[in-house]
């Protein structure tokens, strides 16, 4: 899963960045401090992988993992290349999700690119300069395919009358992934890689004051309403906050969320919140030699879960010995749930659940 961290310039983007991956982006107080994208690798969370290593005691234990890509401010006119917009776009294109920080907080000492704290105003700048990139694109795509019409090919006039739809909603103001494409319009668009195609979470930077859940803040209220209105989440977190929890070990960072109020930390919010975007989860498999967490999508089938551990397996693939997190801890070991009668033989068509605990038979 790699999230994309985009935003104004100076609305704790690499702030944030920072806290949740310690790769130590740069973050100062003045626009395009961020050049390049940071790109910066994080494990995910997951108390069920601690809780499966001490019951097998592995050789090692290898969880999942995120990539966070810290990427330039945005201003306007970035579809048009002021500022750094062209290496923002560029960057946006090849994250699968992103990540829309939106200042939500007053500190005289830290400059506003435009001068004052808005987030509906912000929300709009970038949306924008991403529909005007995105219509640039799809004009060029359009004429294309206008142009093999006269093939009469029913697929390329399926992709015209796509490509029109999409057109009238940019031309609007509305980014394309409020559309509600079904898997076959998303297939014949995805090579375009539309930067309004992706899906979007928005990460609510608010000061201390306002944790846990910035009840009361207007700012943050603004955010949930535009969120709300596409079908997006919200979470908010403060960067500032993030930094310091960041500096410090587990126990020290418990006391301190605990102190804060707060359940877990902003890292976490945005994992477990990235993986509902993405229709993510997580499967599990359990040796002697090693404990291991795989990201697979919702609705994954067996052979192809395999398939993210070796092409060979899901190749060869004969059956799965699949048993549920759950019912492996009730039953205390893996031979006792072997013994109970929890562990299952599953084939093919079998749809893998989040947190099955798996081994795969193959013959190559």
């Amino acid at each position: 899963m790699q999230l994309g961290i985009v935003g104004l310039p100076n609305v704790g983007k690499s702030t944030l960045f920072n806290a949740i991956t310690r790769a130590g982006a740069e973050a100062a107080n003045y626009p395009f401090c961020t050049i390049d994208p940071n790109v910066g690798v994080v494990e995910v969370p997951d108390p069920r992988l601690d809780k499966l290593a001490e019951m097998v005691n592995p050789q090692r234990v290898v969880p999942t993992v995120t990539q966070f890509v810290d990427i330039a401010g945005l201003v306007r006119g970035a579809s048009k290349g002021e500022g750094l917009g062209n290496k923002f776009l560029s960057h946006i294109r090849e994250v699968d999700a992103i990540v829309h920080v939106v200042r939500c907080f007053r500190d005289d000492n830290v400059t506003h690119v435009e001068g004052s704290v808005g987030p509906t105003r912000d929300i709009e700048t970038i949306n924008m300069e991403l529909i005007l990139a995105d219509m640039e694109t799809l004009e060029r795509r359009l004429d294309r395919s206008r142009k093999l019409l006269k093939t009469n090919d029913k697929k390329v006039a399926a992709e015209v009358e796509l490509l029109e739809r999409i057109h009238a909603a940019l031309d609007a103001g509305k980014p394309i992934r409020g559309l509600g494409l079904n898997p076959e319009e998303a297939a014949i668009i995805k090579d375009a890689n539309f930067l309004t195609a992706k899906p979007v979470l928005y990460a609510a930077n608010v000061g201390e004051e306002d944790l846990p859940d910035g009840k009361g803040n207007p700012y943050v209220e603004e955010v949930k309403r535009i969120a709300a209105a596409e079908n997006s989440e919200v979470i908010v977190v403060c960067a500032k906050i993030e930094a310091e929890i960041a500096e410090l070990d587990d126990d020290e960072k418990a006391e301190f969320l605990a102190d804060l109020g707060l359940e877990e930390s902003g890292l976490d919010k945005l994992i477990r919140a990235g993986y509902r975007l993405l229709g993510l989860m997580t499967f599990f498999t359990a040796g002697p030699q090693e404990v291991k967490a795989w990201t697979i999508k919702q609705g994954t089938k067996a052979p192809q879960a395999a398939g993210k551990i070796h092409s060979d397996i899901e190749r060869g693939f004969i059956r799965a010995e699949v048993v549920s997190y759950d019912d492996l801890m009730a039953a205390g070991s893996q031979l006792a749930a072997r013994e109970k009668g929890l562990v299952r033989l599953e084939g093919k068509d079998y749809v893998m659940q989040d947190g099955d605990v798996v081994y795969f038979r193959f013959n190559v």
